[in-house]
């Protein structure tokens, strides 16, 4: 049996390597797509634009969504991936520098299992992403698959 992968959803190319870093110090070995930015993300998950290939009911154990992404936000990503009815119940944490409290009540009400603001300090920025792995890979209990889902 695989391992289900983590998607990554980080525009800033050293908290992507801080996160694959920190992931791989704490023991994570499940496999971590990245994508750069909101549209990416989207393209992925519903197997689309460069993606068509993916098989879309394979989704990740959980999406560590940024909020501020170009092209389109994490919370537009979110909204999304909550309305269609293959991907309303995968687990999306949001894993972001932004500490503006619109931004939190915004990701919890569309939907989000956690929020989770990233630390400066690599040694807690390692200490996080341990714990979310930890979490959402072993102790968390997914959603069943639903007979008949796409």
């Amino acid at each position: 049996m695989n391992k289900a992968a983590l998607l990554l959803v980080e525009d800033n190319p050293t908290d992507e390597k801080l996160t694959l870093r920190a992931f791989k110090k704490s023991g994570v070995t499940n496999e971590v797509v990245v994508v750069r930015d909101g549209a990416e993300a989207l393209d992925y998950l519903f197997a689309t634009g460069r993606y068509t290939a993916r098989d879309p009911s394979v989704l990740p154990a959980v999406v560590l969504l940024d909020l501020k992404l170009p092209r389109i936000d994490g919370l537009e990503v979110l909204r999304r991936v909550r309305e269609n009815e293959r991907t309303k119940c995968l687990p999306v944490v949001i894993l972001t520098a932004s500490k503006e409290h619109e931004d939190i009540a915004r990701g919890y009400s569309l939907g989000a299992n956690a929020y989770v603001r990233k630390p400066v300090d690599f040694a807690e920025f390692a200490e996080a992403a341990k714990t979310l792995g930890l979490f959402w890979l072993l102790l968390n209990e997914p959603p069943p698959a639903r007979p008949g889902a796409p």
